[in-house]
């Protein structure tokens, strides 16, 4: 018993994971979460995967192939990924004993990336603006679908979209995701304001709350300010280049206010929420790599979305414009950023840059092995986004996903739970202890660049 209480708080996260990945895979497995014959073993994995890593890649048509108890254990897998295991862990913990250790406080830090704030007020905030944004946004769908459907399957629908739509997982009952509703502003809208909520950050929430209570007295910290800006700049940016690349093609056709909706629709769901409301099959090669960069970026930290994170991609700004200038600091919104903060970020960048490009290859080889490149056609392009769309938790799929060998089906599997876990988190619980002695080797120039 004495070996557990030495495992690293890294250690227990990746643990939890994959409990709740084996039980999701169990559950799904079983006959009563089938429509048609029962699932096969690999496709309950990737599907109980995708969906503790909220990522909504699928294998399976969820409304077609899945009974009504499979899309619920699928659903609730959803939930308590998008909101971390150890989030829920740490509340039941704290409501059957009244406190939280000390090194559960490090666990739950851990999983959401979180240094410097208080933790009980983290929790409740955690499940506050959950319950309220998910709430709300269930209750805005649930009007417009009572138009179409009865009132439980209007219910089932709002409160299922409004949960996927706020954990940034893209899964669906409808077999073509939204595209059915491409031009239904009240849908498009209300997905899109719980896929950003999601993606901010419970921490961000937390702070905008606590400004707006002080009637903007406090001031706003560095996190939020990088985190609000470059979502803002990814966000309406994607749109336009989206809007460009496709008015000639997927866009055709539509009016003007349909065009700007969908084109915003799709930039949003890079952020690593997996719905899409035209069919990405028919996307030009520019627009699939421009939505492979997003999807790379992701989220904001401590949210339920995935990707190398809005702010990480903000301070590898700042260290090449402080490079540009010649400045030793690295500094944005007149602040110094700390070199433990830029250091960390060129490694998750880099690290996450070399594991996609690693299961793109492995991808490659699994699924157009010996196939000539002429024969290939778009196929290159469709593995990288799908890669790509695995490590970002984004749940978006050119069209292989259901074609995928059951190798290549374990390969994203592989992905998506270190894109959600984090590549850091990985190599922290596979590393040693830190050094404890203190000693540099002498110091030798060489060329970069």
């Amino acid at each position: 018993m004495s070996k557990i209480y030495k495992l690293r708080p890294s250690h227990i996260i990746i643990i939890s994971f994959a409990v709740f990945i084996l039980i999701g895979t169990i559950l799904l497995y079983l006959p009563i979460s089938s429509k048609n014959g029962q699932l096969s073993l690999i496709d309950s994995l990737f599907m109980a995967t995708s969906a503790v890593c909220v990522t909504g890649l699928a294998v399976v048509d969820v409304g077609n192939n899945l009974s009504y108890f499979g899309q619920i254990v699928l659903l609730m897998l959803i939930q308590i990924g998008g909101l971390g295991i150890m989030t829920f862990s740490t509340i039941f913990i704290y409501i059957l004993k009244g406190e939280i250790s000390v090194y559960e406080k490090l666990m739950i830090q851990e999983s959401f990336a979180h240094t410097g704030r208080d933790i009980y007020s983290l929790l409740k905030h955690i499940f506050f603006f959950t319950i309220v944004i998910e709430g709300i946004g269930a209750a805005i769908l649930l009007i417009r679908f009572s138009f179409e459907y009865n009132l439980f399957d209007a219910m089932y629908l709002s409160i299922f979209h409004s949960v996927a739509a706020f954990c940034n997982a893209g899964f669906s009952p409808f077999h073509d995701s939204l595209i059915r509703y491409q031009k239904d502003t009240v849908i498009n809208l209300t997905i899109i304001l719980l896929i950003i909520s999601g993606g901010l950050g419970f921490f961000l929430l937390h702070e905008i709350k606590t400004i707006l209570y002080s009637k903007f007295k406090r001031q706003v910290s560095l996190h939020t300010k990088m985190a609000l800006i470059v979502t803002a700049i990814l966000l309406f940016g994607g749109a336009v280049i989206f809007f460009v690349l496709e008015k000639n093609n997927t866009l055709k056709g539509m009016g003007l206010h349909d065009q700007i909706i969908c084109s915003l629709f799709q930039s949003v769901t890079t952020r690593t929420a997996g719905f899409n409301t035209v069919n990405f099959a028919m996307l030009t090669n520019a627009t699939l790599f421009i939505m492979i960069m997003l999807m790379f970026i992701g989220a904001s930290p401590g949210s339920t979305g995935g990707g190398i994170k809005t702010t990480t991609f903000g301070v590898l700004f700042a260290i090449i414009k402080s490079r540009f200038y010649a400045r030793e600091d690295v500094s944005i919104f007149k602040r110094t950023i700390p070199l433990e903060a830029a250091s960390r970020s060129i490694a998750i960048a880099s690290a996450s840059f070399i594991i996609v490009t690693l299961f793109t290859i492995l991808l490659t080889i699994t699924e157009l092995f010996n196939i000539p490149h002429q024969e290939t056609r778009m196929s290159f392009i469709e593995i990288m986004f799908e890669v790509a769309s695995a490590f970002g938790t984004v749940g978006l799929s050119a069209g292989i996903t259901e074609r995928l060998t059951e190798l290549g089906k374990i390969i994203i599997c592989m992905v998506m739970f270190i894109g959600r876990l984090g590549p850091l988190t990985i190599a922290l619980a596979v590393s040693r202890e830190e050094a404890k002695g203190k000693f540099r080797y002498s110091e030798e120039n060489l060329m970069v660049g």
